[in-house]
């Protein structure tokens, strides 16, 4: 039975306080354009959609930092958060329709943030339950993902609302 070593402690712990931070300020970005936010459809669940990813990073950081934990039960706790993530964002980017024709370009982009930042948690945790230490390999790109898809989605609340 091995369990995630020492040697991550410190990544998994510094994830988990970026993705509280970054949380937190999309919750504050949200609550100052909150009436334009609400003017737009399609908004409320972009920021479904920021919250969910940056708070999967924080779930899957937080169960790496279970002391003494096998792999194949962590391996199990991020699968299941990729899935739920993938499904819930799934969800969302079906039914936030956006009201004007967009672009080719911004579908596949909105499409590719959407969709490939929980995939690798799932991967990991896959690799992980098989014995395979290196899944935690895949929960990094997974993190880095995330944060970017999270960021991106911040982006679009911020400033691209003002436009």
């Amino acid at each position: 039975m091995t369990t995630i070593t020492a040697e991550w402690t410190s990544f998994f712990g510094a994830e988990a306080s970026a993705a509280a931070a970054l949380a937190g300020l999309v919750f504050v970005a949200v609550s100052i354009n909150l009436e334009r936010i609400l003017e737009f459809p399609q908004l409320p669940l972009r920021v479904f959609e920021a919250l969910i990813t940056l708070l999967s990073v924080l779930v899957v950081a937080s169960f790496a930092l279970i002391p003494w934990q096998p792999a194949y039960a962590y391996g199990l706790e991020i699968g299941c958060t990729g899935l739920v993530v993938w499904a819930a964002k799934t969800w969302a980017l079906l039914r936030s329709r956006h009201p004007r024709p967009v672009g080719r370009r911004r579908r596949v982009a909105r499409l590719l943030v959407n969709q490939t930042a929980p995939l690798p948690y799932v991967i990991g945790g896959a690799m992980l339950v098989a014995g395979n230490a290196a899944g935690l390999y895949w929960v990094v790109a997974g993190t880095l993902l995330s944060f970017m898809a999270g960021m991106f989605d911040a982006w679009v609340l911020l400033i691209e609302i003002k436009r």
